[in-house]
Parts: C-alpha cells; structure tokens; sequence
C-alpha cells in the first residue's frame, strides 16, 4: 500500500493541511516524522494507530496545543504558530483526559455555552436538546466529578456541541461508553458533518473508523503508512480471502515455520502470538496445505476460519499489530 494513495492536490481552501510535519519532545526521538495529508471540508477523516503511534501528539499540533518542530501546517487556512487564538474560536477539541468545572452536568453546559458567547435563551435551548440527545438528562443535577466514567465521557462530548465550530477533534471519544451510547455519537457526529462540520477523528475501534470515517490514515512510528477511503482500502482486497489460523502453543512456532517455507510471493502472512493470517486469492489451496503442515508437524489447529477482508485487516497488515508481519508471501 502507498502512503499517498490518496495525496490531494495543493488546496488553499482545504481546512486541515500537513506537510512533512515533524515534532520531537527532546531533541532525539522523533514522535511525528514527516507527517503528510490534508482534511477535506465536512468529511470525517480518521487517524488509527497503537498507543504511542503519534496520534495524540498530531491532535496537539493540530490544535495549536504544541508547536511542532518541522514542517507546514495549515488549519482553516491559519499558521498555528502565529494564530493559534484565531484557530480555536473556530475548532472544537474533546480530549482523552477530562476536564469538568466543579459543579452540575447541567451546569458545565451551562458555563461553557456562557464562555463561548451564547447567549443565553439560545444555551438553554442547545443544552436541553444535547441532554436529550446524549441521555444524560437524569443525571443533569449531578456533579461532574461523581459520575462514572463513561457518563463523564458523554458529557466532555455533549459539551463541545454547545458552541459552533467548523472542525471537530476528538480524541478517542468512545473510551467508557457502552455499544449503545458508542452508536448515539457516532450517529451524533454524522448529522453535524452532514451540516458541513469536518471532524478529525483518532481511535481503537476498527470498526467505529469503517462506520463513521470518509477516509482514514493509517500511523505507526509517527510516519502514515497508508492513507485512502476506506471504500478504496477495502477494495485493495477485493477478490480475496482472509484465514485465521490458530495452533497449539506446543507445536505453534514449527507449525508456523513450516507455513513459512511454503510461502512465495503473491499474498500476506502476519504472525502473531500462536495465530495467523493469510490473505490469499486461493482459499481452498491454502486451507488443504494448513491442514496438511499440521499433521506433519503434529500441531492441533484450535480455530482455522475464512472470511471477508475489513478494515482491521487493512490496519493489521499494515502495522502488524505489534506481531511479526512477513510482509508478501505466496499463500501456501
């Protein structure tokens, strides 16, 4: 896969644009290194990576929060470095570390409609509909302070919707929610890009990014290691099938030798723990040889499954998923 599969053209008008962007907290270790992509108005654009990929230090420099050490960064047509001010009167920013003020749910609302400007029959009204929207009207005279963690979740985002805004970060939003609440911001987030709001969005979950991201960038190691639709992503193993294989830990590590040796190259095999899989074009073939490398290494086969590709497929082949990845290979 290429970085820049989808590498716009220069935009002026486009609201987030980065260009080789680097940022290193002590002079040595590089957490972004040579960053590139640019944000389309009103699509949700995803950026997916394991802890400490520099996805959190690329929210902060987008957020005028760090400054970066190189490159060219451009939001809302704005340099962070000379308008940070300007940029966040126009962003909106939910974080993974909480930041509640010590009163009512109702009441940060409140305040934080109050410090945007909103005058106040016009905070009342926008706070009981996101009370509505997010469930946290029986909670609302509450502190903020007692709630569990993923009611204080709801209402760090519920929050940000108070005030107007033309690009959205968040940050792992999701943390603490359950499937249900997941599905209400998510589907919360959608009708405001509908409106024309562009949202910038970090996360664990594949399978949030494939129901609400337009496109996403793949991180690891703070480069991007691919960057497209996710439709195109998807299409990229159109044709294909994925195996799952899992062997016994006794006979797991010759097992997968000998499904080493048997590769070629033309598919991927990524290797992880006591478990693999095998994007091949040929699924019978690959699982007549898995079967026959297991009785010859005397392995027992605990799961062996053919699927459809998705984009956690696309997200493990490219980072690996902290396994070991033999990059392409014949499918045995």
């Amino acid at each position: 896969m290429n970085a820049v599969a989808d590498a716009l053209p220069d935009d002026p008008t486009a609201p987030i644009s980065c260009e080789a962007l680097v940022h290193s907290y002590d002079g040595r270790h590089r957490a972004l290194d040579g960053v590139s992509f640019r944000v389309r108005r009103g699509e949700v654009f995803g950026l997916l990576g394991r802890n400490g990929a520099g996805k959190s230090t690329l929210i902060k420099a987008m957020t005028t929060l760090i400054t970066p050490t190189e490159g060219q960064l451009r939001i809302l047509g704005l340099d962070p470095r000379h308008d940070g001010r300007r940029i966040r009167e126009r962003i909106g920013v939910v974080q993974q570390g909480e930041s509640f003020d010590f009163t009512s749910v109702e009441g940060n609302l409140d305040i934080y409609g109050m410090l945007w400007g909103i005058p106040r029959e016009e905070r009342a009204r926008r706070r009981e509909a996101l009370l509505a929207r997010f469930g946290i009207a029986e909670i609302r005279k509450r502190r903020s302070f007692d709630l569990s963690g993923g009611q204080k979740r709801r209402v760090q985002v519920a929050r940000e919707f108070m005030h107007d805004m033309e690009i959205l970060f968040l940050d792992e939003p999701t943390v603490g929610l359950d499937v249900l609440m997941r599905r209400t911001l998510l589907d919360s987030v959608r009708d405001e890009v509908r409106r024309g709001l562009t949202v910038v969005f970090t996360t664990h979950n594949l399978e949030e990014a494939d129901y609400l991201c337009d496109r996403v960038a793949v991180i690891d190691l703070g480069r991007v290691i691919v960057s497209d639709s996710v439709e195109n992503l998807k299409r990229l193993y159109s044709g294909k099938k994925t195996v799952d294989v899992t062997a016994d830990a006794e006979h797991a590590e010759r097992f997968f030798a000998a499904l080493r040796e048997r590769a070629g190259g033309g598919a991927t095999l990524t290797v992880h723990g006591t478990s693999a899989t095998i994007l091949t074009d040929d699924a019978k073939t690959t699982l007549a040889a898995i079967v026959e490398i297991a009785r010859g290494s005397g392995a027992a086969l605990e799961w062996l499954n053919v699927r459809g590709n998705t984009l956690e497929d696309v997200f493990l082949r490219s980072v690996g998923n902290g396994g070991r990845s033999d990059g392409a290979a014949q499918p045995p």
